[in-house]
């Protein structure tokens, strides 16, 4: 591959990876062989081949060499994360921001899963939404489960995303009034999907976000007074 100018060493990486069409897992050309491929010095593959393994685009396995990586989402949890914590009046603003995004993704969304939900999906989430008074983590796994059936692994990722972030952030928010709201709340979720019911599952999901948009308003007027 040559030098083009203007293009760093870890952008050529990239385009050797795409060039190659080399899929998720696949091994890297070795060090020296990309110093020949690039035109690039040891030091400079090894700086770029550290850029993207912090990016998830290349995975370093000491002693057996560095692989094509997955680039999931999660590298972007710190960032996001610190972008949130340390906007004006302690990222509560930054908060209300994640969570409205997060809000219009899935309130778009639930409309689609209304009739891919089969029976044993159901019985899955009613469980869930059952154990959400002492399970801390059943809210997140409801949510997941909710768009296996999509089929975008992208929309999973980036509802884990949001979700990691807020729930890093929400020791600035006052607590939730009770387990039996949020209960409540996913039930008709789920009930509506049930009955198949596109707008009645899109106007439970906007439901639910409202109480959570009430926690932070709640925050940002106490920072205020």
């Amino acid at each position: 591959m040559a030098k083009r100018a203007g293009t760093s060493v870890q952008d050529r990486i990239v385009e050797l990876i795409h060039d190659r069409e080399l899929p998720p897992g696949a091994p890297m050309p070795t060090e020296p062989q990309l110093m020949d491929l690039l035109g690039a010095s040891r030091n400079s593959v090894r700086e770029a081949i550290r850029a993207l393994q912090a990016l998830g685009i290349v995975e370093i396995r000491h002693g057996y060499g560095t692989f094509v990586g997955r680039a999931s989402l999660d590298v972007l949890t710190p960032s996001l994360t610190f972008r949130v914590r340390s906007g004006p009046g302690g990222g509560i603003r930054a908060l209300q921001d994640l969570v409205e995004v997060r809000e219009l993704l899935e309130v778009g969304l639930v409309g689609d899963v209304v009739g891919t939900v089969s029976e044993a999906r159901f019985a899955a989430l009613d469980a869930l939404v059952n154990g959400m008074a002492h399970d801390a983590g059943a809210d997140r796994a409801f949510h997941a489960l909710l768009y296996e059936s999509c089929g975008n692994e992208l929309v999973l990722q980036l509802i884990g995303l949001f979700w990691d972030v807020y729930h890093s952030c929400d020791d600035e928010l006052a607590p939730p009034d009770g387990a039996e709201q949020t209960v409540a709340n996913h039930r008709r979720i789920v009930d509506a999907l049930r009955a198949g019911d596109r707008e009645a599952a899109r106007e439970a999901m906007r439901l639910h976000f409202h109480d959570v948009k009430q926690r932070v308003a709640q925050a940002r007027a106490a920072m205020a007074a």
